[in-house]
């Protein structure tokens, strides 16, 4: 891109960003980004998040959507009605009463110390606002998307428990198709969920499959 163009562009999205009403929300709440209202319009929709569940979030940096569970989930006086474990390659600002872990999900230590701390019988909900890093060819980026979520859906086959949920990020475009039947095999019903929060240029869409078919 000729370096014009660039900074042109640079000021597009700065003065987009500053004029976002999300962007303005987050900060009079204290949300570490504008996408806690993603997460919090598709729970307002599908009543995901209740007391007494115990929650994994996946890719769960800054934190924001992990600011949404844990007011959900009723903290008060330091106490967490629940359990709330994140996952992360990149270490995240604590928060009271979250459990969260450093490493990627793809390897057996990481995924051997998640098991250590979930309880028996595993997690009542999956969430994931993860995404890969975008490289503008369109191909690459949906075999990266579609990677994310094969590996979303095969660690909730192991650690969701029978009738969970899993709510993941995806796009629209091509593959889309292809992630939903993915979806349909494994839960019970599966919904296309695009929150008001999300732009509306964007092709950024949430994938939520609910009831997780026992295991064979």
């Amino acid at each position: 891109m000729p370096a014009g163009k660039k900074h042109r562009f640079n000021q597009n999205w700065m003065h987009r960003h500053l004029n976002d009403p999300y962007v303005r929300k987050a900060q009079q709440k204290g949300y570490r980004s504008r996408a806690a209202f993603k997460l919090a319009e598709i729970d307002d929709q599908d009543k995901l998040i209740k007391p007494g569940m115990c929650i994994v979030e996946l890719g769960a940096a800054p934190g924001s959507w992990t600011q949404v569970v844990r007011e959900r989930l009723g903290f008060a006086s330091q106490a967490l009605r629940g359990k709330l474990i994140t996952l992360d390659m990149l270490a995240m600002e604590p928060l009271d009463g979250v459990l969260s872990l450093v490493g990627d999900f793809r390897e057996e230590e990481t995924l051997r110390v998640l098991q250590e701390v979930l309880p028996d019988g595993g997690c009542d909900l999956v969430i994931s606002d993860m995404a890969p890093n975008l490289s503008g060819v369109a191909s690459a980026d949906t075999a990266r998307m579609g990677d994310l979520i094969e590996l979303a859906l095969e660690f909730s086959a192991v650690h969701l428990k029978p009738g969970g949920c899993l709510l993941v990020k995806c796009f629209q475009g091509s593959g889309f198709s292809q992630w939903v039947e993915s979806y349909k095999r494994e839960f019970r019903q599966v919904f296309i969920r695009k929150p008001k929060a999300s732009r509306e240029e964007s092709a950024e869409t949430y994938l939520l499959g609910k009831g997780l078919l026992p295991r064979a």
